[in-house]
């Protein structure tokens, strides 16, 4: 084994290192629309955790997530409470047993507090009581210990596609928008926009499909033989859909160069 491979895996063991963890459970809840103001700026994370050791895993595991930034990571509730109205981060990763107090508890005095923030909760609570304790405080996803960065990602990639459909709804939701939200089967995707074609749609789809990895704009147009403002248009709309994925891809100066993935 490689000492690369090695210190993934020692990092995945010490993601779980209480006793009694096991492995994730999803849940559906509803992330906050309301600092969505840039679909290129990164997703600001929070990382609350009473282990310093785990803390720094996790975030690690945060940081390798393009489009999301760890603002801080902190150990105590009192902390993460004052983190939150310091760096209002767009997310939340909430440990359950905390020092000072329970994490169900910083959860609902972060649905107080003037610019909410959304949480995942990451903890070796597997009792249904406090499952559905952070269910019923808003909690956008339960993640129990231990778990591989994969089941990390997948959460905050499943949040950050839940983020992009809120943004690119208008003032009011239609029935069929508001179920792909909520993930309730039936919702079909939104009318094409004025000026799109659903055979052009279908084309630029294809292309990303087919590709072995993540494409640009400018590399769809030439797939396609769209112009690469009209490739980008169809981009945006998969992505207000959730069947692309935006990946920003940071270079060493100047504006990322936004990617994106086929996810269907």
């Amino acid at each position: 084994m490689s000492d690369e491979a090695e210190n993934r895996q020692s990092d995945d063991e010490a993601a779980g290192s209480r006793p009694g963890d096991d492995a994730g459970h999803r849940h559906p809840a509803m992330p906050e629309p309301r600092r969505t103001s840039s679909a290129s700026a990164p997703i600001k994370v929070l990382v609350v955790d009473d282990d310093f050791m785990v803390a720094r895993i996790h975030s690690g595991y945060v940081a390798r997530v393009p489009g999301f930034t760890v603002v801080d990571a902190v150990h105590t509730g009192a902390a993460a409470v004052a983190a939150v109205a310091q760096h209002r981060p767009d997310l939340v990763l909430l440990d359950i047993y905390l020092p000072d107090m329970s994490g169900l508890d910083v959860l609902r005095t972060l649905r107080g507090v003037s610019h909410p923030a959304d949480v995942l909760v990451i903890t070796a609570a597997r009792d249904v009581t406090t499952v559905r304790a952070a269910m019923r405080g808003g909690a956008v996803n339960y993640l129990i210990k231990p778990f591989t960065a994969g089941a990390l990602t997948d959460r905050l990639e499943q949040y950050a596609g839940v983020r992009r459909q809120l943004a690119a709804l208008g003032p009011e939701a239609c029935q069929d928008e508001v179920d792909r939200l909520f993930g309730v089967p039936g919702g079909g995707p939104p009318p094409l926009p004025k000026g799109l074609s659903a055979t052009t749609c279908s084309l630029v789809a294809d292309a990303l499909r087919e590709a072995d990895t993540d494409l640009s704009a400018a590399e769809v147009a030439m797939l396609t033989g769209l112009s690469r403002v009209s490739a980008r248009r169809y981009l945006e709309y998969l992505c207000a859909t959730g069947q692309t994925e935006l990946r920003p891809r940071y270079g060493t100066a100047g504006r990322p160069e936004h990617r994106y993935r086929w996810t269907g």
